[in-house]
Parts: structure tokens; sequence; C-alpha cells
């Protein structure tokens, strides 16, 4: 009897048990519901780079394409998903390689695509698999990084959104991505010849300016009797017919404005229309208006728009260049604000707007002062820094020929990636010396030629302590040319960094970093340095790797002006061996 009481007893408990369970599973079935849970997703996408002639600004030139395209694919994703990029390289006699330009490569440093510092490059005919996490919504870009191919047309869009069920600090209808690049049409390989020659051949002005890779090159100024203008150079191609941006009357729009040019620093601005400021490299920004936005190469914006002006016409989109003396050699870049439902291709009424004065360095300044994280989302930076390193940017020359320096070293890639040289300690694959933490404060005048005395070419890195925190100061200075200094924007891979502070004139080491905002910095990973001016950045090196940071104007770090920071490279497992091509090679 007591055997079938218990019996009785266990099977009734049982039988709760599952009632239990089965009420548990409805409970977590019905909140699954209420609150979606994100999931993270793998994004794939199968590319191949070739050669292609193509007009983007009405004149046929051979340029590098994705897919046939230029620019190339925008990348779509979430936050947290992972990106598979299959990149075959089509292209006949060149490597290549594809930086993602301001993805942290969290984990992943073999992925930064960057050659000579991450990877070896990919040869014609291979194909390689870059894959990586985008941690970090906002806006972000790729190109190529090797040689000087980004100006050939090898760059594209990344667009990271907030998880599902999650929503910005901002409210608008809809998304664009614009990208503002220069064009030479003069091949990269001319001028590269050009700037290694003796003697030096400067590339000169872009002959054009693009807005999401469409310009406008008047064909008539080729006067050339030995051309024949109308097979090179055709203003009714359909390549180079204006961009258009279409809007509905009365919706917001949010675009996202980044710049990849090779030289010029740029200034946007929309016909009759205000541009609220609300994101800057991926990261909030407190907003704030303006009517012109003024972007450096390398810097990714988004800005919004309301489209609230007179629906019965189409609105101008124009960029010009700034801080060069372009007025007589480049034309602004032209765009069509197309209000719906206005045909897309009718031109506005008016003459589109002059951009601001070239040399208003003022402006330009006030815009990267006003630029702050926004409330409820500031990143609170240390207080202070382990390390501080001071890089004088100067142009000089060396052995004959032209060069940019960074405290009298002019940089050069090692044939063996660092990162590959780092972690199998291949010592002989670059110099073990590092560069300099600074400069000669007190005796050298900014504002004066540079003296050609011991400037070096070198190929040293800077080893950070892992988990420091390290403060960079770049200092600009004049040029070879007399009362010359150039705007300089620096982007730092595997990292984004708080900007700190700008001024005008010699960085004072004892008396300036009082002056930092250690309260509500913005956080980016490219800045500009203003001539004549310096600029302070603060980051973490807490990103186990070897990471490039240099100018972003692709003739000056092709000249050498670069450094490679290395980091917590004992903490990395084994490197993928997709990476060593040229290892084995050698």
């Amino acid at each position: 009897m007591a055997y079938f009481f218990d019996m009785a007893v266990s099977s009734r408990f049982r039988g709760m048990k599952i009632l239990n369970l089965l009420a548990l599973c409805v409970l977590i079935f019905s909140l699954a519901n209420i609150v979606p849970m994100a999931e993270a997703r793998i994004r794939r996408y199968k590319w191949e780079v070739k050669y292609e002639y193509k007009s983007p600004d009405c004149f046929r030139k051979v340029v590098i394409t994705i897919n046939g395209r230029t620019p190339g694919p925008t990348i779509q994703a979430r936050q947290n998903d992972t990106v598979i990029v299959e990149l075959k390289n089509s292209l006949l006699t060149e490597n290549v390689a594809i930086h993602w330009h301001g993805i942290r490569q969290i984990g992943t440093p073999w992925a930064d695509g960057t050659e000579g510092v991450t990877q070896c490059p990919i040869l014609p005919g291979e194909t390689f698999t870059y894959k990586f996490v985008v941690d970090r919504p906002g806006t972000y870009l790729y190109h190529a990084h090797y040689g000087m191919q980004r100006e050939a047309g090898l760059y594209g869009s990344i667009r990271v959104s907030l998880p599902e069920g999650e929503s910005e600090p901002y409210a608008y209808d809809y998304d664009r991505s614009i990208i503002l690049n220069d064009w030479f049409h003069r091949s990269a390989f001319e001028q590269a010849t050009g700037l290694s020659s003796i003697p030096f051949q400067w590339v000169g002005e872009p002959q054009s300016l693009l807005i999401q890779g469409k310009g406008r090159f008047n064909c008539s100024s080729l006067n050339s009797p030995s051309l024949n203008v109308g097979t090179i150079c055709n203003e009714t191609n359909p390549e180079c017919s204006p961009y258009v941006i279409t809007v509905i009357p009365g919706k917001t729009y949010r675009l996202r404005i980044s710049s990849l040019t090779a030289l010029s620093a740029l200034s946007f601005q929309i016909e009759g229309h205000n541009m609220t400021v609300v994101e800057a490299d991926g990261h909030n920004v407190e907003p704030f208006v303006v009517q012109n936005l003024f972007i450096y190469s390398g810097e990714t914006y988004s800005v919004l728009i309301k489209a609230d002006q007179n629906p019965t016409r189409n609105y101008w989109a124009t960029t010009n260049i700034v801080s060069r003396n372009a007025t007589f050699t480049t034309p602004p870049g032209l765009a069509i604000l197309n209000y719906y439902p206005n045909h897309p291709k009718r031109s506005p009424p008016t003459t589109p707007p002059s951009g601001p004065l070239w040399n208003d360095v003022g402006s330009r300044l006030n815009q990267s002062l006003a630029i702050k994280a926004r409330k409820g989302f500031i990143v609170p930076p240390p207080q202070s820094a382990d390390r501080m390193i001071v890089m004088l940017n100067t142009q000089n020359n060396v052995s004959g020929n032209v060069r940019w320096s960074v405290n009298k070293v002019t940089y050069t890639l090692p044939h063996i990636p660092y990162l590959i040289a780092l972690k199998e300690n291949i010592t002989s694959a670059f110099d073990q010396t590092p560069p300099p933490d600074g400069y000669d404060f007190k005796n050298y005048d900014i504002f004066s030629v540079a003296e050609n005395k011991s400037y070096t070419i070198r190929n040293g890195v800077y080893r950070l302590n892992f988990n420091s925190t390290v403060d960079i100061i770049l200092q600009n200075a004049n040029s070879l040319s007399n009362k010359t200094s150039e705007t300089h924007p620096w982007h730092l891979h595997g990292h984004d960094f708080w900007v700190l502070g700008y001024g005008e004139g010699k960085f004072d080491i004892y008396n300036d970093p009082k002056k930092y905002n250690l309260v509500n910095p913005i956080m980016k990973n490219t800045v500009p340095v203003h001539r004549y001016g310096w600029t302070a950045l603060r980051f973490r090196a807490d990103n186990p790797g070897a990471w490039a940071f240099h100018c972003h104007i692709e003739s000056h770090f092709y000249m050498g002006m670069g450094v490679v920071f290395a980091e917590g490279i004992e903490r990395l497992g084994e490197l993928p061996s997709s990476i060593k091509g040229c290892v084995h090679r050698k």
C-alpha cells in the first residue's frame, strides 16, 4: 500500500513539475513576443575588383570598380553583425587591399586591410576573405589601402544601424549615404611617379569634385588639336549627370556625408536648407546647425535636413574646396535636391550658391571646436595620460626627394607586414629603434621653412603598453613653400580617440593641457590639424594589434606622413595563414 501511495505522490509531483515547466515556457514565449531579442546576423558580400573605363566627370579614364561600380556597393548591417566579404582581385597588374575605415576590428586585427601593416597584399587573380564584426552603429567607409588606389575609384560606404527595436536619439524619416570626393584625370601611377621623381612633380589640384561618384568637367577646356575630344570627354554621358537626392516635402532626412578625397578639404551645403549635425565618425554629437559643413578626408557626419522649402522647384547641393586655393582650377561639385514630384533632371532656377572663402581658417576651426559628445552619450575620457607623444608635421627634402615627416622621420612600409613580424618576432623585418616621442619644442620655429638636417627614412614602430592611456599632439608647421601650412586630416586605425582640444600656433606642453575638454569631448577616428595649429587626442591602447596612424591625404601618406602603433601583440592567438602570402614568397 505504501508503495502505491509513494508512486501516486511521485507521479503527482512529476505532473506538477511538468505543468510548471510548461507555464514557464509560455511565459518566456510571451516575453519574447513583447520584447524581441536582437539577433546578430551574418552579412555576406562577393566582390570582384577590376579595371574598367568610366566617365564619372564626363572624362573617360581607367578606374577601379567593385562589381562594375564606383563608388562600390554600400555595406548595410546592424550593430554586432558579422560582415564577410569575399574579394577577388581581377586587376591585371596590381595587388590590392581594402581597409574598413572606422571599424575597430576588435579581435580581428588581421582584417583591418592595411597592406604592409596588417596583411600581405592580395595578388592579381587571388581571392581573399575579410571577416569582421561591426560592433558599433554609425557611418563608416571602406577604401583601397594599397599604393594610391583609393583615388582610382576603389571606395564605398558602410552603414551600421542599431539593433531592431532600438532608435537613435533624433528622429528622421529617410536615410541617405553621400560620399564626396575629388577626381584627377592623371592615373595614380603617373602621380606616384611624379611624387617620387627628382625633380619633384606635384599632383596639382583635382580636375573635378564628385558627389556620390558624379561630377561635371568642362570638356571644352580640352583644346589640344591632338585629342579627339568627343571620344574622351562627353558631357551628355549619363554617367556624369548630376547626382539627385529626391525628397518628399515635409519629411526629415538623415544624410550621411562622408569624404574620401585624395587631397582636398571640402565644404558642403544645400541651397536654402540648414543642416543639423548629429553624428560624427559613429558617435552622437550634441546637435548644432550649420549652413556649410566642413569635412576632411576620412571623416563622416550625419546631418538632418527638413524638406520645408518651396516644393515647386529643385535646389542645388554643392561642394567646394577649402584650405587650398583651387578657385580657378577646380569647379564646385554639383548635385540636385529634387522635391518630389518635380522632375529629377529639372535644374534649379538659381545659380549654385558660392562656397565659403577657401582661406577662412576661423570658420573651420570654430566648427571643430563646436563638435561635442551628446548629453546621455558621453564616454568620459581618462583624466590623465600615461604617455604623451608630440608629432611635428613637416615637409622636407630627404636625399633629393620631397617627403613628409613626423619628428624628422619619414615613414616607409616594410616588406613583411608589422603584425606578422611582431607576432612571429621577425626582428629583421623593420627598424627596431622606435621613432622619437617629440621634437625640439623650445627652439623649433613652426612658421619657418624647415632646415633639412638629420631627416631620415625609417620604419620603426611606437610600442605602447597594453591598456595604457596615450596622448597624441599633432603639431602643424610650415611646408617647404614659405608662409604655407597645409591642413592634415589624421586617421587612427583600430581605435576611436577623444578630441581634447585644438589651438593656434605652437602647442605649449606645460600650459595647453590645462585647457583640455575633459567633460564632453567627442570621440572620432579622423581629425584635422589646422594650418599652423595643433590638435590634442587621447586614446586607450586596449586593442591588441599593429595599427596605422597617418595623414589621410593620399599623396602625403605616400610621401611618408604616418606612423604605426603596436600594442598587446602577445595577447593575440595564431594569425591566419591567408594574410602571410608575402612572407612565404620572401
